[in-house]
């Protein structure tokens, strides 16, 4: 008796063993099908945030399109156009990754993420004509962005931002617009040196060697000069006077809902392996846009200087236009000229001195003669948008003579179709 009721014990033992077992395979398989769940969710969530937040993402067909032309040797032309097509959504969502990465790093960190990435388009394109010795591609693209941020981005801003707020006074902090239209000035006075060192000497004597190692070793000092003080820039910004860069205190039912806002929607390590998979991406069309724009230019008919000063930044500054107009349209002006004028400061005084260095590092003569076509625009505009900030204050039609200075510069360089002359100008200046 006593061995039949201990072989039923253990077979209800066994039997509550096995049950045992099988909730817990159950869980484990709920577990892992709930975690597969989750990651599906987050991948979908990502795609759409990323991939579907932008109304530009009707554009992003254009980078197979681009991979395929490019595969299949399309005519070059069609790979320029789908290439630059590509760009500028990529550009708009490297702006969005940055500004998701900016709520997990802080304020400083994200200002830095902000200054290294703001136009990473620009610089990326910039390098690849570098490396390629395109160096009028690069002087024009580089001065193109320059132009951009100042007179297009900054005037539709003003004029959206005056046209929106009509019947308001729009009014702005000075010392932000102060600090960087210095910034500027100090980039132009860097830039016009090796020009009227140039034209100082004369036309005979151009030609000479020591002439254009001067003017290399010029171009180099000044461009040290100007990183360090686009270095001692960001320390003003982001540690000492960061008070200065802040957009004003608003009612406290706004701040609410900007910070309600103003929430990460994707994760970090989501936001960093996208952020990656966009530059990888960015580089690959850059470098077919450098490549094949000598060939859109022919079949087009347009000169390259339109193509590299008009076209490119215009692709490149996407995110910095759309961002500056939806705050002006908001009647935050103090934003606005932060990103115009920190993303025009950056390129003069960071993206500019960086490629002649780069130059200088891997043996291509890059230096700051961008001759006088090109330096005089960019001076005027400055001094332009210098009177414009110097009240304080804003309406549509300071937008209005903005934007018509840039559409003036832009017919200038669309006449401009006289071939340039590499092999015969040493100094690598653009003069025909």
């Amino acid at each position: 008796m006593g061995s039949l009721r201990d072989l039923e014990n253990n077979g209800e033992f066994r039997v509550e063993e096995l049950e045992n077992k099988n909730d817990e395979e159950i869980i484990i398989k709920n577990k892992k099908n709930t975690q597969s769940f989750r990651i599906l969710r987050e991948l979908l969530v990502n795609l759409q945030q990323v991939i579907l937040g932008t109304k530009l993402c009707l554009l992003l067909p254009a980078i197979p399109l681009a991979i395929l032309a490019q595969y299949y040797q399309f005519a070059r032309p069609w790979i320029f156009a789908f290439s630059l097509l590509g760009l500028a959504p990529l550009a708009e969502r490297v702006s969005f990754l940055t500004e998701q990465i900016a709520h997990f790093t802080g304020p400083t960190v994200g200002g830095l993420l902000n200054a290294t990435c703001g136009n990473a388009t620009e610089m990326i394109i910039g390098l690849f004509a570098l490396y390629q010795r395109k160096i009028h591609v690069l002087k024009y693209s580089l001065l193109g962005s320059i132009l951009s941020n100042l007179l297009l981005v900054l005037g539709s801003s003003l004029f959206c931002g005056g046209l929106a707020n009509i019947k308001k006074e729009q009014r702005f902090d000075r010392k932000q617009a102060d600090v960087n239209s210095l910034l500027l000035l100090l980039g132009l006075l860097c830039h016009m040196l090796p020009l009227m060192y140039r034209l100082a000497l004369g036309p005979s004597i151009n030609t000479n060697n020591n002439v254009t190692t001067s003017i290399l070793g010029l171009s180099r000092v000044s461009s040290i000069c100007m990183l360090i003080a686009y270095g001692g820039y960001l320390f003003f910004q982001l540690r000492t006077h960061r008070q200065l860069f802040e957009a004003p205190d608003e009612e406290d039912d706004e701040e609410d809902k900007v910070s309600e806002d103003e929430e990460a929607v994707i994760g970090f390590w989501s936001s960093f392996a996208w952020l990656i998979g966009m530059t990888i991406t960015i580089a690959l069309l850059s470098e077919y846009v450098v490549g094949t724009i000598e060939a859109a230019s022919d079949s087009w008919g347009i000169s390259v200087s339109f193509i590299s000063l008009i076209l490119l930044p215009i692709v490149g500054n996407a995110a910095e236009h759309a961002g500056s107009i939806i705050f002006a349209l908001k009647n935050k002006l103090d934003i606005s000229l932060g990103v115009a004028l920190g993303s025009a400061s950056q390129i003069s005084m960071f993206v500019v001195p960086l490629c002649v260095i780069v130059g200088w590092i891997i043996g291509v003569d890059m230096d700051l003669d961008f001759s006088l076509l090109e330096t005089g625009s960019v001076a005027f505009s400055i001094i332009l948008v210098a009177f414009t900030l110097q009240d304080g204050t804003s309406h549509y039609m300071k937008g209005v003579i903005l934007c018509l200075a840039y559409c003036a510069i832009a017919a200038c360089f669309f006449f401009h179709k006289i071939p340039i002359n590499i092999d015969n100008n040493p100094s690598g200046s653009l003069t025909a």
